[in-house]
């Protein structure tokens, strides 16, 4: 059974006639008559009784016809489902990111762009380290995530570079350098560093020790933590200092000061990773929309 013969047996319901139905459709009144009989015979009861001037339907014609109506209003609400997905107004994405990251204000304005411009894709966000989200991108759990571009170092993920940002210190207030207006990194040879353990964060971490060795002195590493946000708070307990990208600032704790660092700053790249394959519309639509506006 096609769905041709559904419009042909409706056509002939709604007229009571295999000729006028005929020239609603289209097509020749025998050819018509013959797609009945054809669809009669499939079912094994008959649709309509022949009469000298026109068609009436049967008891099993009536119960056909209460529920292969509604066939072409479902044909023509499957076909736009199929449009809307292949447009990748539909669907779901999965975007992950870094808790440095989230602070960069290009992430939460992607999302919120992508958000009123797709108001009906199920967005799911996912905050974890730079590790875990490149594995969970490989293997299909991500779609797309906001991470440091040196934690990333696999063929099947491709990036694109959202910029870059200079990295400021952050002293408990308490430091005999926070009064200053900048900080030479020289000056906190003498402090442990708190960072996120390297297995976990390896750009942040590689970007401090690059920083402090090229400022002449290896960094003496204290408490480890396992993102930004225990980081400062760990130096607001006065256990270290730390590096952090500038637009961590925007996290106010107590106890904490951040200072421009003197000279060349060291700086934390952004990016957006995504697989080089199984992209779908909806992803292809995210990092069109971050691309565009990059």
């Amino acid at each position: 059974m096609e769905l041709r013969h559904i419009r042909y047996f409706l056509a002939v319901a709604e007229e009571g006639n295999f000729t006028r139905a005929a020239q609603q459709i289209g097509i020749g009144q025998p050819p018509l008559s013959q797609q009945i009989k054809d669809l009669e015979t499939e079912i094994g009861a008959r649709l309509f009784h022949r009469l000298p001037h026109g068609a009436e339907l049967t008891d099993a014609g009536r119960a056909f016809r209460d529920i292969a109506g509604q066939f072409p209003a479902l044909a023509q609400q499957a076909v736009q489902a199929a449009r809307r997905a292949a447009r990748g107004e539909v669907g779901n994405l999965h975007v992950g990111f870094t808790g440095s990251a989230a602070f960069n204000p290009v992430v939460p304005a992607a999302i919120r762009t992508f958000r009123r411009a797709w108001p009906m894709v199920n967005l799911t966000l996912t905050e974890t380290n730079s590790t875990r989200l490149l594995a969970s991108l490989i293997d299909g759990q991500l779609d797309a995530a906001f991470l440091r571009q040196n934690a990333v170092d696999h063929s099947d993920i491709a990036l694109h570079d959202l910029g870059s940002e200079p990295m400021v210190a952050v002293l408990p207030g308490s430091h005999p350098a926070a009064s200053a207006e900048t900080i030479n990194l020289a000056a906190l040879a003498n402090d442990p560093f708190i960072l996120t353990p390297r297995e976990v964060g390896p750009t942040h971490f590689d970007t401090v020790m690059n920083a402090c060795q090229q400022a002449g002195f290896t960094a003496r590493l204290g408490q480890s933590a396992p993102q930004f946000g225990s980081v400062i708070n760990l130096v607001a307990a006065e256990l270290g200092v730390s590096l952090v990208p500038t637009s961590m600032q925007q996290l106010q704790a107590r106890g904490v000061v951040y200072r421009p660092i003197a000279g060349s700053a060291p700086v934390a790249w952004l990016s957006l990773a995504y697989r080089r394959d199984a992209r779908s519309s909806v992803t292809d639509n995210f990092i069109g929309g971050i691309v565009k506006n990059a």
